[in-house]
């Protein structure tokens, strides 16, 4: 069964609508630009980056989401507070795609966020993220509520129980920590935590568990379990692993994924093609449930199957 029964919460970012009920809306791909690795930096970090490249891939994602009606997020990834200066600079003057802030330590998230606030961007911008291991979390949800931050993203995991209950622990724990700040947020939404590929499972079954419980939208970074499956490049090659790869993220699309965290921005030629199948994959399922057709109109349903969609509507 698809539809809940629980009023399902619709999350805007940048004029980007995801959450609702499956089949309602598109599976939003958020992918990384500027991580470690990234081709576009040709030397050290410190140098610089191909703005070219940058561009190239921004742009290149763009398209893809007008070709298949699959919305597309930067993920910007940075150390410091001064290289996401630089990067949501360029960022923005490329594209005017919604991103998030992407960093493992609180010092640099919290100076993007400011960052963010003061060039006006926030409506645009999502937090990513607050964390169950965050040490000084109350201290965190109170200086980013301040700032005026207006969507942020839950990363939810609870170490002493790894099946997807836990993940409904970790978000309660955020969530109380959140009310205990006295913060409010435009937009909530739960990352449920991929420890690798076949226990992206886990994420799917936990992203229900979420959306019965709080009707929030749901993520996770399928990426994480298969960018870390490196048996696969030395089995199949990188053919073999790429497909292995999309497979895993079209698989968690249809499994109650909202948002996908795909990896780098590089990889989109393959993801949002593999995407958009597993979308309208799932809004034909929910059709035969509920009779009813995607309500955004650039699903890929409506673009990349409009005869079949036609065929539908006379059943």
């Amino acid at each position: 069964m698809l539809k809940f029964e629980k009023e399902q919460k619709i999350c805007e970012i940048g004029g980007v609508k995801f959450g609702g009920q499956p089949g309602e809306y598109p599976t939003v791909i958020c992918s990384s630009i500027f991580q470690t690795g990234d081709k576009v930096f040709t030397g050290k970090r410190k140098e610089g980056f191909d703005e070219k490249r940058a561009e190239e891939l921004l742009k290149s994602q763009e398209k893809l989401t007008a070709e298949t009606g699959i919305p597309g997020m930067a993920d910007i990834v940075a150390n410091t507070g001064k290289e996401f200066e630089r990067f949501i600079d360029f960022v923005v003057s490329v594209t005017d795609m919604p991103f998030c802030i992407d960093a493992w330590v609180l010092k640099p998230k919290l100076a993007a966020a400011a960052f963010c606030a003061e060039k006006g961007l926030l409506d645009r911008m999502f937090y990513n993220s607050i964390t169950v291991w965050e040490k000084d979390l109350e201290t965190e949800i109170k200086e980013i509520s301040q700032m005026g931050v207006k969507h942020v993203l839950l990363v939810a995991f609870d170490q002493e129980d790894q099946m997807p209950s836990g993940r409904i622990t970790g978000t309660q724990r955020l969530l109380d920590a959140i009310e205990k700040a006295g913060a409010e947020f435009e937009s909530i939404f739960v990352d449920t935590s991929v420890m690798n590929g076949p226990a992206t499972a886990f994420c799917g079954i936990a992203n229900r568990m979420v959306k019965e419980k709080w009707g929030f939208p749901a993520a996770s970074a399928p990426s994480n379990g298969s960018y870390m499956w490196k048996q696969a490049r030395e089995l199949w090659g990188f053919k073999g692993w790429s497909a292995a790869d999309a497979a895993l993220e079209a698989l968690s699309a249809f499994m109650y994924h909202d948002m996908i965290f795909s990896g780098p921005m590089a990889g989109a030629s393959r993801i949002f093609p593999a995407v958009a199948m597993a979308d309208a994959f799932t809004a034909t399922s929910a059709f035969a449930e509920t009779r009813k057709m995607p309500t955004d109109q650039n699903h890929p349903l409506y673009k990349l199957f409009p005869d079949f969609v036609e065929q539908l509507t006379l059943l």
